[in-house]
């Protein structure tokens, strides 16, 4: 499938929405102003100013507002200025074909983790690129939120949320969060393996959060496994654009279940595990009750003990 995105002024936005009224269809995503649906493309404008177009009539469309490039080759090499650990990459890594894996939400006393693992072959960089695709520390929540749909509309993908009361159950079992997040990369990763297939990456790439050996020993009891082509990098995201997308999805994947959360606890909940988020678990443990607080946190953070201390403070 062909997917061509530009980025258009208000007024050129206006007439992409006029040329398809006839054809709109209603689109729940975020940051979707307006949709079409024609027989063989489909047109997506974002609250961005980006318009993408999918499907066999993609470039024929997409020319009619702007100058468009195909499948342009792709010369970009890895950065050589990015200070790494892991493995070492190939050559031109950043322009092969890769499927890459990260993860968020390990370091929130509030909330799910994450994992999400994206293909994007070597076609499909300049696409993504052209998104804004990037390191997701670059990026702020909303824009990410935007950004999402149109990755996933794009890229095979999957995204993994574990849930506050599954995440204490397994943690309590003895599970350490490095075995937690190594079986939620594989399980991601092996979905987009049988998605794609049989085509196959050159490489897949996940953002090193422990050593090789330390990995595979997490998973050794998993009844696949995947291992052929398998890279660990730090800063992973700024080496292929794959991993940079993974990013973006596993930050939406958070944020999603995040908000509904906030509903829940009725307060916007605080990220990160700093003296803010006591105060705040303190808050809704005297509100809620213990057991509606440990259901949306991850109840062996320091933070519960220091929230149970200001509880019993303020019960005093």
């Amino acid at each position: 499938m062909t997917n061509i995105v530009l980025q258009l002024s208000e007024e050129q936005q206006n007439n992409v929405k006029s040329s398809y009224a006839s054809f709109k269809v209603e689109r729940k995503a975020p940051g979707v102003v307006f949709a079409a649906k024609l027989p063989d493309v489909a047109v997506t404008v974002y609250s961005s100013g980006k318009v993408m177009f999918q499907g066999v009539g993609a470039e024929r469309e997409a020319s009619k507002f702007g100058e468009v490039t195909v499948n342009k080759s792709i010369t970009k090499t890895t950065n050589p200025t990015i200070s790494t650990r892991g493995d070492r990459l190939p050559e031109n890594f950043a322009a092969m074909s890769v499927l890459g894996s990260d993860e968020t939400g390990t370091g929130d006393y509030f909330g799910p983790v994450t994992v999400a693992a994206v293909y994007v072959p070597s076609n499909k960089i300049k696409l993504i690129e052209e998104l804004g695709v990037k390191d997701s520390k670059m990026l702020t929540d909303a824009i990410m939120i935007e950004m999402a749909p149109a990755i996933m509309a794009i890229c095979t993908h999957s995204i993994l949320t574990l849930r506050n009361d599954k995440y204490n159950e397994i943690q309590s079992k003895g599970y350490s969060q490095g075995k937690i997040k190594a079986m939620l990369h594989n399980q991601a990763l092996k979905h987009v393996l049988e998605k794609c297939a049989p085509e196959k990456p050159d490489y897949i790439l996940i953002d090193q959060f422990a050593e090789r050996d330390t990995y595979f020993k997490h998973i050794q009891k998993q009844k696949e496994i995947v291992r052929e082509n398998v890279l660990f990098s730090t800063k992973a995201e700024q080496l292929h654009v794959a991993v940079a997308a993974a990013s973006i999805l596993a930050r939406y994947a958070f944020l999603t279940e995040l908000d509904k959360l906030s509903k829940r606890a009725g307060v916007n909940l605080q990220k990160g595990a700093s003296g803010l988020v006591d105060k705040m678990a303190a808050q809704i443990w005297v509100k809620h009750g213990e057991e509606f607080l440990r259901s949306i946190s991850k109840w062996h953070f320091a933070n519960t003990e220091k929230a149970r201390v200001l509880v019993n403070k303020k019960r005093g």
